[in-house]
């Protein structure tokens, strides 16, 4: 339990990316608002990547890094970053920006953010997101959505500004073929409309279910 006189614990994911980036710079802005606020910024390079981020630009390259060279990058991208938050909040106390601990980890990216949230007993846990859909979203939203799940805290999911993406329409259902089920008591489900589009994709059949202890449909899609 936090004690009135004890920092604020951030802990804040980075990766090299925008979302990261922005991650880091809300990290930051929360820490500035506290009496007394401690950020920890860690980086986990997978053990599957083949390289690591450039700092300046982002880009990977080269082999994989060794644990101090990706330790170093990582102090330098955080000093860098915190020069340019200073430098656009001069009129603020930064008192915590002097005390900033940069964390290195190699292993699973989600377990690692969330573990060192534990070790530090944060208080709160800064991730970002990239907010895609699709194959991108499930390898880099994936990291974010498995930490939500094991943080030992609130996280804050941080992402760009954007238009979000437009998921599917989920139409309500025909009323026609509402009534023609009522009507033919479930032995029709499509009106004649629908009919020729639905019928021939499903086929359905009725089962009886064996006991009440089974989970085995009255309606089975094949």
């Amino acid at each position: 339990m936090q004690q009135a006189n004890d920092p604020y614990v951030i802990v804040v994911a980075v990766d090299y990316s925008e979302s990261g980036r922005l991650a880091l710079e809300r990290a930051f802005e929360l820490a500035a608002e506290k009496p007394a606020a401690s950020v920890h910024v860690v980086n986990v390079l997978p053990v599957y990547q083949s390289g690591v981020a450039d700092a300046a630009s982002g880009a990977w390259a080269g082999g994989l890094p060794s644990i101090e060279e990706a330790a170093e990058q990582l102090r330098s991208y955080v000093a860098k970053a915190g020069e340019v938050f200073k430098a656009a909040h001069s009129g603020k106390s930064l008192a915590f920006l002097d005390t900033v601990v940069a964390h290195q980890r190699v292993a699973v990216p989600s377990e690692e953010i969330a573990q060192l949230a534990a070790d530090v007993e944060a208080d709160l846990l800064v991730v970002g997101t990239h907010g895609r859909r699709g194959v991108p979203r499930l390898i880099l939203g994936s990291v974010a959505e498995a930490t939500l799940r094991l943080a030992p805290c609130p996280v804050l999911v941080v992402r760009p500004k954007a238009i979000p993406v437009p998921g599917p329409a989920i139409e309500p259902p025909c009323p026609r073929c509402v009534e023609a089920r009522k009507q033919s008591r479930g032995q029709e489900f499509w009106c004649a409309q629908h009919r020729e589009r639905h019928g021939q994709r499903h086929t359905y059949h009725q089962g009886d279910r064996v006991g009440a202890e089974t989970n085995m449909p009255l309606f089975v899609r094949s």
